[in-house]
């Protein structure tokens, strides 16, 4: 175990390399170092990553330091999986470390520039380059047709309105049913007004050349500002509701108001060797199989044990800003309700913990694009960096509100909607026929889906990395 201060472990992550040091002013390894194969690189990485984020966790900012220094003579942006992973796990946890002096940080953060037109490429570039969104839009529509059967009025509610494609394959769908398409009208939700604007272009223009009546609603908010009468939700009209990958940024809003509540941790900061064996399973057939190979010694400071935490499998911690927007939404009397996360629990307590299933999470990512995508592509690196990169940065080196990838796994959101008064429904059994289709005819080869228990979760090899379920 690290202990804070210190540079020693119980037994040092780097065994298999004798000849390499993690305390400082013992001889430098970087000659060493370049001439190790991929695999023992990897390996490597993978321990110099875990001992420099002990070392972060436990304020040992010097040895810290000394860890990235390491790191960055095996790290690269254009490398292998694991180089690239590591890459940007050093800029998050030196980011993390830069925090430590707000003045340094926010001088060196002062002139970034956050472009929306950048923003909206990259989120298409993941839509061309994995398949995870594809399938969750083709799941979407087809339990929102079988939902809408019939229905005269139907009214969309988009939680994150920024791509085109989802919609317009449903006119295409609405515009070919035997009744003739509804008078269809969409709400959109998106922070950036620029966005809303071209969403309304494309499907205004879609809708013209399909005949089907239809208007676009937008909201310009971030969606824990949103006020739901602003949805204007109408008698008569049939209504669904679209989340994909947001519901999970309201825990944020939460957290800080669990942390003002509170002038002492309630929560358990501790993990048992259960809980590091679990973290650190992992079927993903690159950095699982490292992982494998030799034990993590994971930094956990002495905490209250009372209270459980809230990565246990079913705890949930109190979250009234969650479960009152869901509550507000299931009184607005939705036909359906599909919810689109990422299927991991990067919103544990410590950091180490976050750590442990980011490198898990991120690490299947990063191989998914690595399998079908070249390493010098520049749309790769631009996913890797501006997507990947930025949701990894905010999951390891922010807190409170700031810290808005707060991911939870399926049965915590299956928990949050049924106390909300939703009940969980099928998925068309129709859309994962043609989910399974749209994998095998573009050959997303190592990509599939799984039922479970009337939901789906969506796999790189075996490990599964979004969940989808449906609500009535």
């Amino acid at each position: 175990m690290i202990q804070e201060g210190r540079t020693s472990v119980t037994s040092s992550p780097l065994q298999f390399f004798p000849w390499m040091s993690l305390s400082p002013g013992l001889g430098s390894p970087f000659p060493w170092l370049r001439e190790l194969k991929s695999e023992e690189r990897g390996l490597c990485l993978i321990h110099l990553l875990v001992a420099c984020a002990n070392h972060v966790a436990a304020g040992s900012l010097e040895n810290a330091n000394f860890g990235l220094e390491q790191i960055s003579h095996l790290a690269s942006p254009d490398g292998d999986t694991m180089q690239r992973i590591a890459a940007y796990f050093t800029e998050a946890l030196a980011d993390r470390m830069l925090k430590a002096w707000p003045g340094l940080h926010k001088a060196l953060n002062s002139t970034k520039i956050s472009s929306v037109s950048e923003e909206i490429l990259v989120q298409k570039l993941f839509f061309e380059l994995c398949p995870f969104l594809k399938i969750a839009y083709v799941i979407t529509n087809q339990a929102i047709i079988e939902a809408m059967e019939g229905e005269k009025m139907v009214h969309i509610i988009d939680l994150n309105s920024c791509e085109p494609a989802q919609w317009i394959n449903l006119f295409q769908t609405f515009s070919v049913r035997p009744e003739g398409p509804p008078h269809l009208r969409i709400t959109g939700i998106h922070e950036q007004k620029e966005v809303l604007e071209q969403m309304a272009l494309w499907l205004t223009e879609e809708a013209e050349k399909l005949d089907i009546p239809f208007q676009f609603n937008p909201i310009v908010c971030k969606l824990e500002n949103l006020d739901l009468e602003s949805l204007r939700v109408k008698t008569g009209e049939a209504l669904a509701v679209s989340s994909v990958l947001q519901l999970h940024s309201l825990l944020a809003t939460d957290d800080e108001m669990r942390r003002r509540n509170n002038n002492s941790p309630s929560l358990s900061k501790n993990l048992n060797s259960n809980q590091s064996h679990r973290i650190l399973q992992m079927n993903q057939r690159t950095l699982g199989e490292w992982l494998e190979k030799e034990p993590v010694h994971i930094y956990s400071p002495s905490s209250d044990l009372a209270t459980p935490s809230p990565s246990s499998p079913l705890s949930l911690a109190p979250a009234p800003k969650m479960g009152s927007f869901l509550t507000a939404l299931r009184a607005l009397s939705p036909k359906l309700m599909v919810v689109t996360e990422q299927e991991s629990n990067h919103n544990g307590p410590t950091l180490m913990e976050r750590v442990m299933e980011a490198l898990n999470f991120y690490a299947a990512l990063f191989d998914c694009l690595e399998s079908t995508v070249s390493r010098a592509q520049l749309e790769r690196q631009k996913v890797e960096k501006m997507l990947f990169g930025e949701e990894i940065k905010n999951i390891i080196a922010c807190e409170g509100l700031e810290r808005k990838e707060r991911h939870e796994k399926l049965d915590k959101w299956i928990l949050r909607l049924e106390l909300a008064g939703f009940v969980k429904v099928p998925l068309s059994y129709h859309g994962m026929l043609q989910a399974g289709r749209l994998l095998q005819t573009n050959n997303y080869d190592g990509y599939n889906i799984k039922e479970e228990n009337g939901c789906l979760v969506m796999c790189w090899q075996e490990r599964p990395l979004y969940s989808m379920s449906a609500w009535g």
